[in-house]
């Protein structure tokens, strides 16, 4: 039977075999909320990178550029790392290069070894727990965390994910079993829960309050974003 496991985040990634695994890579506040928004609202691709002289470099060669810092824009790019940026009707069929703290350098460390890896949030949970249904390998939930620590909102998709996929997966590690029980207490009142974790104070710090509430909502779109290559599109 196949197996579902969670990395709670990417410096423990060197722990998990991923060459028979779809890896689903999440980092809720923000980055994957921003690719599911961006592809949900027609961006034609988004290409991850993990540092900001590659986004840069893109970005001279004609792509609209993101990259955040530190939860905020790196001065002389395009975009920041808001979902609400990603909404713009100028973006429709754009291709967009993205660098950020955490999420793109998730990416581009699962992609060495993963059969595919998927983007997930909240936004499109559903869709991404249909696809996986239909997939006959192993599953492991990425979080992004915080520079290498873990994260409460990443761990509590990764539960989110696991909870509903317990039925047709083994639960691995107790990585997994510890974050579908975070979830399955969270689920009535994400916002609740996350209310004092560390990237919401940092957040709100920073005045982004909407992104907060906004990233946290379930099953918005019915996309599945996927690497093809070094590329995001939309499957």
């Amino acid at each position: 039977m196949k197996s579902i496991d969670v990395c709670l985040t990417p410096d423990l990634l060197h722990l998990h075999t991923i060459d028979n695994t779809i890896v689903v890579v999440t980092d809720i506040f923000r980055a994957t909320s921003c690719m599911v928004t961006g592809l949900a609202y027609g961006v034609g691709s988004i290409t991850p990178v993990a540092t900001v002289e590659e986004c840069f470099e893109l970005q001279q060669k004609g792509y609209i550029a993101a990259a955040e810092r530190n939860a905020m824009k790196v001065e002389g790019f395009d975009l920041d790392n808001s979902p609400f940026s990603y909404m713009d009707e100028d973006l429709v069929g754009a291709n967009i290069a993205m660098t950020t703290t955490n999420g793109t350098l998730s990416i581009t460390k699962a992609k060495t070894s993963a059969v595919k890896v998927l983007v997930g949030a909240f936004l499109n949970l559903g869709a991404i727990v249909n696809h996986l249904k239909s997939q006959p390998y192993d599953v492991l939930v990425l979080c992004a965390g915080w520079k290498g620590r873990v994260n409460l909102e990443d761990t509590l998709f990764a539960g989110a994910l696991v909870d509903a996929l317990k039925d047709e997966y083994i639960i691995g590690e107790d990585s997994a079993l510890m974050a579908m029980r975070a979830y399955q207490q969270a689920q009535n009142d994400l916002l609740g829960y996350v209310a004092n974790s560390s990237h919401v104070r940092r957040l709100q710090r920073l005045g982004i309050h909407k992104d907060i509430a906004y990233c946290l909502q379930r099953d918005l779109y019915d996309v599945v974003p996927v690497l093809r290559g070094s590329t995001l599109v939309n499957m």
